[in-house]
C-alpha cells in the first residue's frame, strides 16, 4: 500500500504522533523515510485530512527533540560509536559518508547543523556527529531549532500551497497543461541536479589536492 493512502486510514492526532515519532527517530541518527513521512503528511493537510499547523508543529517538536538526543548519545559514545556503527552498516555509516560529514562540519560549522535538516545524509548524522565532535551545546542547540523549525514548517507550508493549488488546477485539467508542468519539472529537477553535483565536485576539489 501506498504511504499516503495508508496515512488516510490514520486518524488525524495519530498522523501527528507519527510524524513527531518518525523524525525524532531519523534525527537519533536511524535511517527512516522522515521526509516522506512529513510530505505524505503534509499531502493530507491539503486535502483537510489534518491541521497543517499541527503537521509542522509535529514535525518541528521530532526533528528539534530527535536532534537533541542523538547529539547527547553522539557526545557520550564519541568517534569509537561511529567506528562500530560503520563497520555494522556500512551503507550509512561507513567511513567515506563520516568522512565527509566530518569536512562539512570543520568548514561550516554550526551551519552544517542547519543546512544539514534538508541534506539525507546530513539529517541522520548532524546529532549525533555534532556531539562526538564535541560542538558547544548552545552553538548545536540554536542551529538545530532554526534548521528544523525551517524545514519542517517550511516543507509542510510548501507541499500543502502547492497540494491546495494542484487540486484547484487539476478541476480545469487539460493535456496540454499537465504535459508543460511535466516537462517543467523534470528541466528543473535536471536543472537542481546538475548545480548539486557541480557545487559537490567543487567543494571536494581542495580535499583531494591535499
Amino acid at each position: 500500500m501506498h504511504i499516503d493512502a495508508w496515512l488516510q486510514t490514520i486518524p488525524a492526532v495519530w498522523i501527528c504522533v507519527l510524524v513527531a515519532v518518525v523524525i525524532g527517530i531519523e534525527s537519533l541518527g536511524i535511517p527512516l523515510p522522515g521526509e516522506i513521512v512529513l510530505v505524505s503528511a503534509a499531502l493530507l493537510s491539503a486535502k483537510g485530512v489534518v491541521s497543517p499547523v499541527w503537521v509542522g508543529v509535529c514535525a518541528s517538536t521530532g526533528a528539534i527533540v530527535g536532534d537533541s538526543i542523538g547529539y547527547a548519545i553522539g557526545r557520550k559514545g564519541g568517534r569509537p560509536m561511529f567506528d562500530r556503527l560503520g563497520r555494522r552498516f556500512p551503507k550509512h555509516f561507513g567511513p567515506a559518508h563520516i568522512a565527509k560529514a566530518e569536512h562539512y562540519f570543520d568548514k561550516y560549522g554550526m551551519w552544517t547543523v542547519f543546512f544539514g535538516r534538508f541534506i539525507a545524509l546530513l539529517r541522520i548524522l548532524a546529532g549525533p556527529l555534532a556531539g562526538a565532535l564535541h560542538m558547544p551545546y548552545w552553538r548545536f542547540l540554536v542551529a538545530n531549532v532554526l534548521g528544523g523549525i525551517a524545514w519542517a514548517g517550511g516543507t509542510t507550508a510548501v507541499i500543502y500551497y502547492l497540494g491546495v493549488v494542484a487540486e484547484k488546477w487539476l478541476k480545469g485539467f487539460s493535456w496540454v497543461g499537465l504535459g508543460v508542468a511535466v516537462l517543467f519539472g523534470i528541466c528543473t529537477t535536471w536543472y537542481v541536479k546538475r548545480r548539486a553535483a557541480r557545487a559537490v565536485a567543487a567543494d571536494e576539489v581542495p580535499s583531494s589536492a591535499v
